[in-house]
């Protein structure tokens, strides 16, 4: 299982950290040694200070899919759920400033959680993080600069993709840094979908 990351997949979310909105999809990879097996609480790691939150939706992908079309792409995938990708901000920040990939601050042991997979709503889709029972990061489907079927379709191109990868879609404006104590909470359309502490 592999986890295919898009970043700056929405307007604001790139504003707020300073990048350029791209025209094509941002992707970059974690590994299966980053995902945090559930339950588990996620550990702030020792080498970095600054751990961001990022909620995302993420999409299971269900069907082999090597250079497929976008009209063809929605047949590739049959699931969604949520996910956080814990990033590293201190150790991307000094990455991106000297130009280097910044697989460190993202691909980490134990950098992902996701929840609960469901069937994929029709229309738009509301989703939001609470820390603690408040929102501190709200997004919507709509607001993607880049769309499922688009997405799947774009990494297929380079990346085959297998039944049970998941893609990581891109996360909102409203990222900040969590802290040991903390609670997070995933809700999708209005119904918890994630829940994952903070040690």
């Amino acid at each position: 299982m592999k986890m295919i990351c898009v970043g700056r997949n929405y307007i604001e979310h790139a504003r707020e950290l300073g990048s350029e909105i791209p025209e094509e999809p941002v992707l970059f990879l974690k590994p299966d040694t980053a995902m945090l097996p559930p339950g588990e609480p996620f550990r702030l790691p020792p080498f970095s200070k600054e751990i961001h939150h990022e909620i995302e939706l993420v999409l299971r992908i269900s069907k082999k899919a090597t250079q497929v079309s976008v009209e063809d792409s929605a047949y590739c995938y049959d699931q969604i759920g949520l996910g956080l990708d814990f990033t590293a901000r201190d150790l991307q920040s000094k990455c991106k400033a000297k130009g280097l990939p910044w697989e460190i601050a993202k691909a980490f042991d134990g950098s992902a959680a996701v929840g609960e997979f469901g069937p994929v709503p029709s229309g738009d889709i509301e989703f939001d993080l609470r820390r603690g029972g408040q929102v501190v990061q709200a997004g919507s489907s709509r607001q993607m600069l880049h769309r499922f079927d688009a997405l799947i379709s774009f990494a297929s191109r380079y990346f085959t993709l297998l039944p049970g990868d998941l893609v990581f879609t891109g996360t909102p404006a409203g990222v900040g840094p969590v802290a040991s104590g903390d609670l997070l909470e995933g809700y999708l359309n209005g119904q918890l979908r994630l829940t994952c502490s903070v040690k």
